[in-house]
Order: C-alpha cells, then structure tokens, then sequence
C-alpha cells in the first residue's frame, strides 16, 4: 500500500501541475485573442463610421457626440472621445472615463513613441480593467484627431472564472477516476499474482513462470540458510572460526603469505627480544592464525631470525602457545632494496595511495619483485600437503604470487586480499606492468578488497586493460575456464582484543601514561597512533592541534597530543624527509604555544609494543585518525575496543574506510585544518553521557564485525566456490573421493 500511497500521490501531483500549467496557459492565450479581437473591432467601427466622423470635423463639430454615442450601442464600450491633434476633447459620450483625458492618452503615446493605429493599452479603474483604444481619424489623407474607445473587460474575468472553474472540475473528475482505476488494477494485479504464486508453489506452474519460481525458492532457501547458521553460530570468535574451518573445509590448514611476520626476533645486549611489528595487517590476521593453525609464510627480517629457526626456516608461534607456524623466505640486500622498498613502497604504495606522492618504477625493481613473487610462491608450494590447499595471499607485495601458485597449483582455493586502496582504471594506467600486475591477482579464485568501491575499480581496471569477460551481476572475471570472484571484506580486530587481558583499568592507564609524560592528573590527553607514512596525515594532525589552540585558548596549558610514530621505510628519502617535517613542525608548536613544561606536541618516535599502544588508548580524552587515505585503518577500530569505559571520543578522517563502519566518531576532512581543530575541541567539549552513546555503538559494530567474521566470510565463500568446482569437474574424482574418505 505505501507505494500505491506514493503513485497515486505522484499521479496526482502530476494532475495537479497539469492543471496549472494549462489554466496559465489558456487564460494568457484567451487575454490575447481578446485584445487582438478588441484591437480589429475598435478599428472596424472608426472605419466604417469615418466619413460621418470627418465631415462632423469639418462642419463645427456638430453631430460628433450623437456618432459617439451611436458607435458605444455595443454594451461592452463603456465611452468614446474625440480628442483634436493637440489633445483637446471635442466631444465625448455622457459615461466616458475622465481619468482617460485626451491629453492624458496622447502624452502616453508620446512617451511610447507608439506609431501603431490603433494604439492600445489595458488600464485598471475602481470598478475593474478596460481596454483602452486611440484610433487616428483623416480627413482627406491627413490626420485631423483621434477617437478614443472604452472597452469594459468585466465579461473577460468572468469567462476567466468559468475557465477555472471547468478545469477544477475537470481536475477533480480526472483525479478520482485516476485514482479509482489505479487501485482496481493493483487488486486485479496482486490477486493474479498470488494465485499463481500459490500454484507455483504448489508444483502446478507454467512453463515460463518455471525459472521464477526456482529463483524464488533459491533466494529463500539462501537468506532462511544464513539466518539459521548465523543463530546456530552465535557470536564470531576464535571457537566459531575454527568450527566454520572445520565445518566447510573439513578442518584444513591456512597458509598465509604476507610480507610481514608477526613474530620478530631481534638480538639485543641482554639476548633475544620478541617483537610485534607495527602493522595493521599483522594485526588482523595473527589472531586469525592462532583461530585456525597453519603456515604463515613470510620474510624474516629480525637479526635472530634466522638462528630462531629450524633448518626450513620454520618457528612455531606464539612463544609459549606454538599454535601455528612461520616459514621464513630470506632475501638478499639487493632483493630486499628492489621488491620491497623499491617497486612495492616506492612504486605500488603511491600509486595506490592518493596521498600527493608521485610513483617511482624502476626496470630493475620490478625484475626483483617478480623474482621474489616467484621465490615466495615457491615457498607457499612447498609447504602445501594436499593437491586444493587454502592459500591467503596478502597485499600489494604479492600481487604476481597467485598467478604463480595457480600454474604449480591449478587446483589450489587462493584468496587474495589487497589491503590498500586500489585506485581508479587511469591511475592504475600508470605503471608499465599493470597488465602483469592484474593478470597476477586473476590467479586467485578469490579478489578481497576492503570497499565495494575498491572493487569496481578493480573490475574497471580489468575491462579496460585485460582480454576478459567480466560478469557483473556476480562480480566475477572469466578467462577461459577459470572465473575469479571480486569481493568486499571490510577487515576489523579481534574482539575481545586479547592485549587488554593484562591491562590495568583505565583510570590506572590514565594515571601512569600521565606520570610517564610528565602531565598533571587533570590534564586532556590526545593520541595519534601510526607508522611515519605520508598517507597517514601526521603532519596535517600536528597543524589541526595548532588550530585547536589558536582557535580556543581555554585548552592551551591543559590540552597535550602524543604522538606515537614508529620508523618506517627510512631507506626510502621521502619516508626520511617526512621524519624531519615531523619533529620541526612539532617543535615550531611547541614552541609557539608551550611555557614552562608545557608541552602541546609529545612525539614519541620508536617501536611501541602492543600493551604500550594499549595503554595510550585508554589513557587518551580523544584519538584523531587523520589518514588522507586509508584502505581501513585499525588503528580506529584498537581504540573503540580499548575502551570498555565506553569513554573517549573517536576523530576520524573521511578518507578511510572505518569512517563507512564508524559512523558515530566525529569524521572530518583532514586537509581542513580549522574543522579538523574545531572537531577536536567539540570532543573535549562533549558530555559523558554523549560519548557514552557513540562509544557503545560503534563497540557494539566492532564486537560484531570482527576479524573473525572477516575471515569466516572469506573461507565460507571459499568453501561455495569449492563445492561448485567439484561439482563442474575441475576438481578430479580421486581427489574428491579420498577427501570424503578421510572425512
């Protein structure tokens, strides 16, 4: 019924307007046929009577008003004036208008310089309009005056009114009939429609309403599957994904190939140090691990890396847990400076990134980065133990890897996630292999982005540079017999988050990070937690801080922003430049607004650990993510699950993908430095009970969209897409059949 409500609604509108327009057109066009039809008659009735009239001239003017009395028989000419050329009134009939004197007429033509005849006007009088009309009248060829005639247009407005009135009316009729028409059509429509829903339903169908109804009970069957699965499941944690792997895999390992270790072994004076790389992806994908067990398969970067390991390069992980393992790819200086800092951070991490940094491609980069792609493929293939492992390929260093695997591999289910943006066709353009680069990632059965949004700009990139048939109802690339589906995944966290087991509370956190910076107890705290990266927008964060205490005076001497910025990429010169920008421009606000010990910028420049970042969180008034691009950024998501005081107040850039999932932080343009610094004050402004409100729900979004979620829906799809291949055959019968043995 609402949308019968809104086209009868619209229908009647569209009447309405109808009407409208057609009253305003008719009543002008009838004002027009009138005054034309007023004009000839006025001219026809001087005419005919102009010899009377000029021989009345003539002789003394005698018998001129009897002859204007004779023309104004007709009951719509009100008078008639005979005026000389020099506006005297010679005569008049006993009703004509004094306001319309023939002086008064002619000194209008004169202001007209009207040379028309008749000269015409429409004028308005207590009693209603006239039509007023000033013929020339000759005598011999020359003119000797001019009859002046007063039309009553009373009659015009009252047909006017009957116009109206007929088109209400006819408004009126159209409307009801419209509307009583349209409501027995949508009877007569619904109940054919249910009737042969009911016999569809029932098995008695046509054959053409047969594809409908198999679409029909495919889409129920599917949305009464994922809501009986999603109640039997129950909340997604480390238990559900393990009984999802079990479940739809049968319990197989997850290898996952990424950059990044999660464990790294550094020598140090007293011995050997575990560290946690600042990293969002090791981040999200560890605690998926130590859920699933498997392989991670990564470089090893520590300096004790490799006495740690076993002969294979492996070590079991997590220290004290050896939940799973990590295979360690070692590369040479050479290999490290062309595939990592050189083609994927100089190269991809710009291009993809629209963060103002121009992207550099070397020749000799990406030879090293296909020869390493083709090293850690390898690695991947040694460690598989059945002929369709489960392969995670993560990020933009591996973008040739999948294509690799799949020709060792053709059976493999590889799902390939890329972390950061993937940017539009035209910029994709750019780089001098992106043909290779996207023939690279179709290896997988699976493309994972973080925004639908990143997915089409895969599948665009793919239709304009690639020999492929692109299936856009499914988001899915076929060449030839292989189809590889394009997916959104929006990563998250793992919920709870296990750091926070041995925490303090967090009014310890905020006493003792305040007691380590050297801040009074009452004194509002601001954290910004990032890798040195020109994407992230330190530099534009610092400025924003700057606004803040330029724009509102009562935080300076109370408000203080720490920064805690961990090295990265130093090989790389812009990634150096950005370090000094940095520290001088925390210095230069400092100095502008510090006294004393006070102290607004707090940069602190080293590798946290995951308990120090933790504590930050907690201890913090607000944290502001102002990344001028950013896949997601977890670093938004850490600090809503920190806080189980549901205190605290999230500033976050429009520019990341968290602010589609974080709705209720307050999200800002991080290149407007005065809004971002009004943002910030507004947080430090803003009462308990609000940050309460906000808090609770986005802890709510994140507790229920965590990593595990994220990785349950990747291997679910994995599994579907398995089932299919086995049922089209690509997948052999000896396979299928020792796998349903050993199940």
């Amino acid at each position: 019924m609402p949308r019968l409500l809104r086209f009868l609604l619209l229908l009647l509108f569209g009447l309405a307007l109808m009407t409208g327009v057609g009253y305003v057109a008719l009543t002008r066009t009838t004002h027009r046929w009138f005054e034309t039809d007023l004009r000839a008659r006025s001219l026809f009735v001087v005419t005919a009577t102009k010899q009377i009239l000029a021989r009345n001239w003539e002789h003394g003017h005698e018998g001129l008003a009897d002859t204007l009395e004779d023309i104004t028989r007709d009951e719509r000419v009100m008078g008639a004036a005979a005026c000389t050329l020099d506006g005297q009134r010679l005569a008049s009939t006993s009703v004509y208008p004094l306001d319309y004197g023939c002086r008064w007429v002619l000194a209008r033509i004169e202001q007209e310089g009207a040379e028309t005849n008749p000269w015409t006007t429409t004028e308005a009088l207590p009693g209603g309009r006239v039509h007023l009309s000033a013929i020339t009248v000759a005598a011999e060829g020359k003119p000797i005056g001019r009859v002046l005639l007063v039309h009553d247009l009373s009659y015009l407005e009252r047909r006017e009114a009957t116009t109206r009135n007929l088109l209400l009316a006819a408004f009126f009729v159209l409307s009801l009939g419209a509307a009583t028409i349209t409501m027995i059509a949508e009877r007569l429509a619904f109940r054919v429609w249910t009737s042969e829903l009911r016999r569809a339903l029932s098995g008695e169908v046509t054959r053409d309403f047969k594809p409908l109804v198999g679409d029909v009970r495919a889409l129920v069957e599917r949305l009464a599957s994922e809501r009986d699965r999603e109640a039997r499941g129950g909340p997604w944690n480390p238990a559900r994904l393990r009984s999802t792997l079990t479940t739809h895999l049968d319990g197989e390992r997850v290898i996952i190939l990424a950059n990044r270790e999660p464990y790294i072994h550094d020598k140090t004076p007293t011995g050997v140090r575990v560290l946690h790389p600042a990293s969002g992806l090791v981040t999200a994908l560890e605690p998926v691990m130590r859920a699933c067990s498997g392989v991670w398969v990564a470089h090893g970067s520590g300096t004790a890396d490799k006495e740690t390991a076993d002969a294979r390069g492996h070590v079991k992980v997590p220290p004290g847990e050896e939940s799973y393992s990590i295979r360690r790819v070692w590369l040479s200086e050479a290999e490290e400076n062309g595939y990592y800092y050189g083609f994927s951070n100089e190269g991809l991490w710009p291009l993809c990134h629209v963060a103002h940094a121009r992207p550099v491609f070397r020749a000799e980069d990406w030879e090293h980065y296909v020869r390493v792609n083709r090293k850690f493929a390898d690695a991947v293939c040694e460690e598989v133990d059945t002929e369709d492992p489960i392969i995670l390929v993560q990020d933009y260093h591996f973008a040739l890897a999948p294509r690799m695997i799949r020709e060792r591999l053709p059976r493999a289910t590889i799902l390939t996630f890329w972390h950061i943006p993937w940017p539009s066709a035209e910029r994709i353009g750019i780089c001098p292999w992106r043909e290779e680069i996207i023939s690279g990632l179709l290896g997988s059965s699976i493309v994972g982005f973080h925004t639908r949004e990143h997915c089409n700009n895969f599948i665009d990139a793919v239709d304009t540079f690639m020999e492929s048939r692109i299936d856009r109802e499914a988001n899915a690339i076929v060449q030839g017999a292989r189809r590889s589906l394009v997916r959104p995944y929006p990563i998250s966290i793992e919920w709870p988050v296990h750091w926070l087991e041995e925490l303090p509370s967090v009014a310890e956190c905020r006493a003792s990070v305040r007691r380590e910076l050297g801040l009074p107890a009452d004194a509002l705290l601001g954290v910004g937690i990032d890798r040195l990266d020109y994407t992230k927008g330190i530099e534009e964060r610092l400025q924003a801080v700057d606004e803040l205490l330029s724009r509102y005076p009562e935080f300076r001497g109370r408000f203080t922003f720490v920064q805690l910025a961990a090295p990265s990429r130093t090989k790389i010169a812009r990634y150096r430049e950005l370090n000094d920008r940095v520290e001088a421009l925390a210095d230069e606000i400092n100095a502008r607004w510090g006294k004393g010990d006070y102290r607004p910028i707090i940069l602190l420049r080293s590798h946290h650990e995951p308990p120090t970042v933790f504590r930050y969180y907690r201890a913090a008034e607000l944290c502001y993510v102002s990344s001028l691009h950013d896949g997601m950024n977890l670093v938004a998501k850490e600090f809503v699950a920190a806080r189980d005081d549901e205190l605290g107040v999230l500033v976050l850039s429009q520019f990341t993908g968290a602010a589609r999932d974080l709705t209720e932080a307050l999200i800002v343009n991080p290149y407007d430095l005065g809004r971002a610094g009004d943002a910030m004050a507004a947080a430090l402004r803003m009462p308990e009970d609000e940050q309460r409100e906000r808090m609770s729900s986005m802890r709510r979004m994140v507790s229920e969209f965590n990593v595990y979620r994220w990785a349950g829906r990747m291997l679910v799809d994995a599994a579907e897409l398995r089932r299919r291949e086995r049922v089209s055959g690509r997948l052999s019968a000896p396979a299928v059949l020792a796998r349903a043995i050993g199940s």
